[in-house]
């Protein structure tokens, strides 16, 4: 936590898909380079209070060496998924400080092809409710997969509704509702990658292809906030909805908007800026910064806010 040009403390979430962990180890066994910079060069000067990482590919080997590697760099507590079928875990880093009382939620792994990494928190302020933390990374290949993985995190919604308060973000592998985006529509007559093509749509009953927007719809529906759109529509912020994948991939539609972070009704409030940041030379992700008021976020938790009605593609 720290005063921003906001004029207040913030808190601040980053949510990050390091292409591959960085890559594999150097030859001697060293960490590669390109973990190194994104750490210390992308990460570390954010001094962020939650990382939502995906694709810490190798940060489960030889006793979460990477991991540990992270926590102790960027002066945080770090967590890992179970490894499943993607064999590339999603982690989260906490900063202690901040969060210092958290936990590693056990949960049934199997519907997620690459699991998420799920932390019980309770932020240093209002230490009295619990804040669930998530970082997911959903199916890259199977829209059918990513609805049940989607309804999967409905069910923590509706969980933490009752008990308390909820941040979740990652890699959606999927796009957001059309309404209320900048990003032009995908021309799919110019998609050449027929896999793709399968991955990101659903087959209409005319014959003709649907975008896959399920996840996101499913989770506004439920009652949660896209952080993004709510900066973008809310505070004036546009370039908070701005692409954040894609943008070498003129053969699978181009720049897209797939990497989000939802909070839940009463938390959105608490935002204050929202922007893409720039991970260009890093991965293939460009990473997404939310700050919220230090502020905000209490009184989020002490619930002295009513929630904020739905967004207004779902209400």
């Amino acid at each position: 936590m720290r005063t921003s040009t906001h004029g207040e403390e913030v808190v601040t979430i980053v949510c990050l898909n390091l292409e591959k962990d960085g890559g594999e180890d150097t030859a001697d066994g060293g960490l590669p380079q390109r973990w190194l910079d994104a750490h210390n060069k992308i990460l570390k000067p954010l001094e962020p209070d939650v990382i939502l990482r995906q694709e810490a590919t190798y940060s489960d080997l030889d006793d979460n060496r990477r991991l540990k590697a992270a926590e102790k760099l960027l002066g945080m507590r770090g967590f890992l998924s179970p490894n499943n079928a993607g064999n590339n875990p999603t982690a989260l880093l906490v900063r202690p400080e901040t969060f210092p009382v958290c936990e590693r939620m056990a949960y049934n792994a199997t519907f997620w092809r690459t699991p998420p990494t799920i932390v019980s928190s309770r932020f240093v302020d209002v230490p009295e409710s619990e804040l669930l933390l998530m970082s997911w990374h959903a199916a890259f290949n199977s829209p059918r997969g990513r609805e049940r993985e989607a309804d999967e995190i409905t069910a923590l919604v509706d969980r933490m509704e009752r008990r308390g308060a909820f941040i979740g973000g990652g890699d959606c592998n999927e796009y957001p509702i059309e309404d209320g985006e900048i990003v032009p529509p995908i021309d799919r007559s110019k998609i050449t990658d027929r896999r793709h093509l399968h991955h990101r749509t659903n087959l209409a009953p005319d014959g003709s292809r649907v975008n896959c927007t399920y996840l996101h719809r499913a989770l506004l529906t439920s009652g949660l906030q896209d952080a993004a759109r709510y900066a973008a529509h809310a505070l004036g912020q546009p370039d908070a909805i701005a692409p954040t994948a894609g943008h070498a991939k003129p053969d699978q539609g181009g720049p897209r908007r797939i990497d989000m972070v939802f909070t839940d009704s009463r938390i959105a409030r608490a935002v204050l800026k929202v922007y893409v940041l720039n991970t260009d030379g890093f991965s293939d992700h460009d990473g997404l910064v939310v700050v919220l008021s230090r502020r905000g976020l209490a009184e989020a938790l002490r619930r002295d806010h009513p929630p904020l009605p739905p967004d207004h593609a779902v209400a």
